[in-house]
């Protein structure tokens, strides 16, 4: 079986501290066949400088400085709800891969996440795969997991595109369907207000999987892009929501996406997944 290239795309801003272990277990993945890009969103601090020293090692590393920034990354409220989006878009245009995935800079992946998510996308005959997560702790750093017995043992880890679509319309406002792109003119801070904010936002339900992670074909991002805080049909109710939007927007765009709980992401986070737990068997040193 012919190995495709895969664009994994890391978007950083003021990561300095994390984003070696972000690179460092993309590198380390089992799957070889793959380019990595480095898209730095305006950061004011030492990030790009340690990326730089990594694209002088390793030839599969390419870095960019995104060549614009975005006066409303702040919001009124003094939350960032760019999330990303510009930096990812970016690094799509950059992408040479027939599939491509992400890699947030401040977490990490167990060693065959990317090659899990290719042979399940072959499998299923997929064009956009996402799975789960687990706390990002040092010993899961350079660990697998096992999905074959995972899947095996477990036959219900799949959600497949109809489910996926009945959650992209439940959690989509009726104003949202009534106004389609028009919606983007009417303020944030007024979609979110009390008296009408259920008309925008159906339910406040997570897409099921790790959302910033997803990986897909190329052909999704002719039709699919991150769209910008007034855009987003699914943001989230801090108006963040980038990734959240973007694989909504997959799955009823392509009917072809699936989600597997299988926690094979590394979240820096101070709690652990209830999959984590239930799942620990299944990790291998």
């Amino acid at each position: 079986m012919s190995k495709e290239l895969i664009s994994v795309i890391i978007p950083t801003h003021n990561n300095e501290k994390t984003i070696s272990a972000a690179i460092d277990s993309i590198l380390a993945q089992t799957y070889q066949n793959i380019e990595i890009i480095v898209v730095d969103d305006n950061s004011a601090d030492n990030t790009a400088n340690v990326v730089k020293e990594y694209e002088k090692l390793h030839n599969k590393i390419k870095f960019y400085n995104l060549p614009y920034g975005d006066p409303r990354r702040v919001n009124k409220r003094g939350r960032n709800v760019n999330a990303g989006y510009m930096a990812r878009n970016y690094g799509l245009e950059k992408a040479r891969g027939e599939w491509i995935t992400f890699q947030d800079a401040d977490d990490a992946s167990l060693r065959n996440r990317i090659e899990a998510q290719y042979l399940l996308a072959l499998r299923f005959n997929a064009a956009h795969i996402c799975l789960e997560w687990q706390q990002l702790t040092d010993e899961r750093i350079g660990a697998s997991f096992d999905f074959e017995r995972a899947l095996n043992e477990n036959p219900r880890l799949a959600i497949n595109n109809d489910d996926i679509v009945k959650l992209a319309k439940k959690t989509r406002g009726l104003a949202m369907r009534f106004l389609g792109k028009w919606h983007k003119y009417i303020p944030f801070e007024i979609k979110t207000t009390r008296a009408i904010n259920k008309l925008f936002f159906g339910s406040l339900d997570s897409y099921p999987g790790s959302g910033n992670s997803p990986l897909f074909k190329r052909e999704v991002i002719e039709r699919v892009k991150f769209r910008s805080f007034n855009e987003r049909v699914w943001p989230s109710f801090t108006g963040r929501g980038a990734d959240r939007d973007f694989n909504f927007q997959a799955a009823e765009t392509f009917g072809k996406s699936i989600s597997f709980k299988l926690p094979l992401y590394l979240w820096r986070v101070n709690r652990e997944n209830d999959l984590g737990y239930e799942f620990n068997k299944y990790l291998l040193k």
